[in-house]
């Protein structure tokens, strides 16, 4: 009984690692095309950049916080146990 507590606690850890992982590539691939078409959007009409970049900014922030969120779930799963 003693083995299956193990085995599935480092089933756990390691499904929260892999989370995790997703999580971050999930907010790169995120930040990567915003940021993408914000400069293809400045390039398009350069006289609402500041508008555009003030915009992206929200968005990368956005997309940041809920990379954090996933990445914060998953260590409290692999901590729980």
């Amino acid at each position: 009984m003693e083995l299956l507590t193990i085995l599935l606690d480092g089933i756990a850890q390691m499904g929260a690692g892999i989370g995790a992982g997703i999580a971050v590539i999930g907010a790169g691939l995120g930040i990567g095309r915003i940021g993408g078409s914000a400069l293809e959007s400045m390039a398009r009409q350069p006289e609402v950049s500041g508008d555009i970049r003030a915009n992206m900014i929200v968005a990368a922030a956005l997309v940041e916080g809920a990379a954090f969120f996933g990445i914060i779930v998953c260590l409290l799963i692999a901590l729980a146990g």
